[in-house]
C-alpha cells in the first residue's frame, strides 16, 4: 500500500487562482507579422501564381528534350514540384483567398493581350500619359467579325463589287407615319429632355400594346426606355448581378449577351443548344447548368444568330426548371418577336410563375426598322426597373426625345399590316436562301422560324484548300476566303460561339440574295 504522505495534498480546481489575462493574438500571419489582407494579396501573387503556372504547364504534357534550355528545365522542375503537391492544396489557395480569383482574371487578360501583341507583331504599350486599359476590358476578346468587316470596307474602297449578308438590320424604311412623327417632333421643337424613364406617352403606349398583343399587364412605372435594347441588357446585369454571380447564356449567342456579363465582372456560363433541336434551349440542359451562383438566364427568342423560335411547350419546360431554382431571374430578349413565321412567339413573362421573375427587353430596331433611332425598352417588376433606372441616371439619362415621339407612332402603326407585310417579305427570302444552301453539297441548314438570319453548318469544308492556297482552318478563315475570292461578306460562327457555322442575313433584296448564293456556291465548290 502506497503512503499518501509521499504526495502533497493539492487544492481543488475552485480554489486555484485565476490565470492571468492573455490578449488574443492579433489577426494576420504571425510568421511574417502582417495583416490578413496584405498576406492574402501576396499569397495570390506568389504561392497561387506558382501553383497555377505549374498546373497550366502540366496540361500541356511537356516532355524533356535534347535541345532543352536551362529555362525549359526550370519550367519542368516547376511542373514537377507543383504537381507533387496535392490538388487539395492548390484548391485551398484558390477557394480560401478571394484574391486568387482576381489573379485568374489577370491571367486571362494577360493571355489575351499577348495574343493581340503577337497578331500585331509588336508589344502593346501604354500611351504617353501612362494610361492603361482596365483588366475587365483588356480581358475581353476582340470581335471575331472586325477583321472581316475591315477587309470588306477596304475591298469596297478599292472598287470591288462586294455583296454583304452580314448586316443585322431590315433593308426597308420605317412606316411613313413613323418618319412623319420624327419630322413632327422637330417641327414642334420637341428637343428637350424627357423623363429619365421615357415620356409617359410612350410608356403608356407600350403598356397598351403589350396587353393587346401579348397579354402582358404592365403599368408605365414598370417600363424603362433606353438608348437601344443593348443598354437595357447592360443595365439589367448591373442591377441584378454581383461579381462572382453566374449568367446563363445559351449558345449560339449574340456576342453582347456574353460580353456584357464579362464587362460587368459577372461570369457567363454557356449552355449549348443543338442544330437538330432547332437551336432551342432544352430544359434538361438548363437544369444541368444551374449552380448556387446562377442569378440570371438570358433568353434570346427569336434568336440572333440562329433564327430559332422556342416552342411554347419547351418554354414551359424551361419555366418548370426555373420554378425549382427561385434565385434565377430571366432576361428575355424579344427584340425580334414581330418577325416569326410558322412557330408563334410566346412572351416568357406570360408563363406560370414567370411574370415576377422576368425582365422583357424589346425595342423598335427590328420590327419597325428603326435601327438608327436607337430606342429600346425593358419591362418588369417595379423594383428591378427602378434599379435599372438608377444605372441609366448615372449613364445616359433619357433616350432621344425625337426617337420617342416617332416610337409612339411605331407602336400604333408598325404592329399590324406593316408587320405582316414584313413577315411575308422575309419568309419568301428565307425559303429561297434555305433551299439554295441545302442544295450545296456539304452544307447543312436548319430552317429558322424567326428573325432574318440563317445559320448553316459548314464544318465539312474545314481542311479543304482553295486554288493555290492552304487549308481552311475554321469559320473565320472560310469567311476571309469567300470575301477575297468571291467578294461575299458573311459572319463567322466563331463570333457566336459556334465555330462550325456561318451567319447570313437575308434582310436584303432578292437580287442581292441570288447573286450571293451564286457566289457562295461557286466559292465552296472550288475548295478541294
Amino acid at each position: 500500500m502506497v503512503s499518501t504522505s509521499l504526495f502533497p495534498r493539492l487544492p481543488n480546481w475552485s480554489s486555484l487562482p485565476p490565470a492571468p489575462h492573455q490578449p488574443p493574438p492579433p489577426p494576420g500571419c504571425q510568421m511574417v507579422k502582417m495583416g490578413c489582407e496584405l498576406h492574402d494579396e501576396l499569397a495570390a501573387s506568389t504561392q497561387f501564381v506558382t501553383h497555377l503556372t505549374g498546373r497550366l504547364l502540366a496540361k500541356l504534357q511537356l516532355r524533356a528534350s535534347p535541345i532543352a534550355t536551362q529555362g525549359f528545365k526550370a519550367l519542368m522542375q516547376l511542373v514537377d514540384n507543383t504537381c507533387r503537391d496535392s490538388f487539395d492544396l492548390f484548391f485551398a489557395l484558390y477557394s480560401h483567398n478571394p484574391n486568387s480569383n482576381d489573379m485568374m482574371d489577370q491571367f486571362g487578360a494577360a493571355f489575351a493581350e499577348l495574343r493581340r501583341e503577337l497578331s500585331k507583331g509588336q508589344p502593346l504599350t501604354p500611351g504617353a500619359c501612362g494610361m492603361r486599359v482596365s483588366r475587365a476590358v483588356a480581358g475581353m476578346e476582340p470581335s471575331a467579325t472586325v477583321a472581316i468587316s475591315d477587309l470588306a470596307i477596304e475591298l469596297k474602297r478599292q472598287g470591288k463589287p462586294v455583296l454583304s449578308l452580314s448586316v443585322g438590320e431590315p433593308d426597308f424604311d420605317p412606316p411613313p407615319l413613323v418618319m412623319a412623327a420624327a419630322h413632327e417632333a422637330l417641327d414642334k421643337r420637341m428637343v428637350k429632355y424627357t423623363a429619365l424613364a421615357g415620356s409617359h406617352e410612350l410608356r403608356s403606349a407600350i403598356c397598351r400594346d403589350l396587353k393587346a398583343r401579348k397579354g402582358l399587364q404592365y403599368a408605365p412605372e414598370q417600363v424603362l426606355c433606353c438608348n437601344g435594347a443593348k443598354q437595357a441588357i447592360l443595365q439589367a446585369v448591373l442591377a441584378l448581378c454581383n461579381p462572382g454571380d453566374e449568367v446563363l447564356v445559351p449558345a449560339p449567342y449574340w456576342p453582347s449577351h456574353l460580353g456584357i456579363p464579362q464587362l460587368c465582372g459577372v461570369t457567363p456560363v454557356v449552355v449549348e443548344t443543338r442544330p437538330h433541336e432547332g437551336y432551342c434551349l432544352q430544359p434538361a440542359a438548363l437544369e444541368a447548368a444551374i449552380t448556387p451562383a446562377s442569378r440570371l438566364l438570358i433568353l434570346c427568342n427569336p434568336s440572333n444568330p440562329t433564327g430559332a423560335v422556342i416552342p411554347k411547350s419547351t418554354l414551359e419546360g424551361i419555366a418548370a426548371v426555373l420554378r425549382r431554382h427561385p434565385n434565377v431571374s430571366v432576361l428575355s430578349d424579344e427584340i425580334y418577336e414581330l418577325i416569326a413565321y410558322d412557330e408563334p412567339h410566346v412572351a416568357f413573362a406570360t408563363l406560370a410563375g414567370m411574370y415576377d421573375r422576368t425582365l422583357t427587353v424589346n425595342g423598335f430596331s427590328k420590327g419597325a426598322a428603326m435601327t438608327g433611332f436607337r430606342l429600346g425598352y425593358v419591362c418588369g417588376p417595379t423594383h428591378a426597373v427602378q434599379a435599372m433606372a438608377k444605372v441609366q441616371g448615372n449613364n445616359t439619362s433619357c433616350p432621344c426625345s425625337i426617337s420617342q415621339h416617332a416610337a409612339v407612332a411605331a407602336v400604333e402603326h408598325a404592329h399590324g399590316a406593316f408587320a405582316a407585310g414584313c413577315v411575308d417579305n422575309f419568309r419568301a427570302k428565307r425559303d429561297y436562301v434555305v433551299a439554295r444552301l441545302r442544295a450545296m453539297p456539304g452544307v447543312e441548314c436548319p430552317e429558322p422560324q424567326g428573325a432574318f438570319y440563317v445559320f448553316p453548318t459548314v464544318a465539312a469544308f474545314y481542311g479543304r484548300c482553295p486554288p493555290g492556297g492552304g487549308p481552311i482552318a475554321g469559320s473565320v478563315a472560310l469567311c476571309d476566303y469567300l470575301l477575297r475570292a468571291e467578294h461575299l461578306a458573311v459572319v463567322p460562327g466563331l463570333a457566336f460561339g459556334a465555330p462550325g457555322s456561318l451567319r447570313l442575313s437575308y434582310a436584303t433584296s432578292m437580287e442581292v440574295l441570288t447573286q450571293s448564293m451564286d457566289r457562295m456556291e461557286r466559292g465552296l465548290a472550288s475548295l478541294t
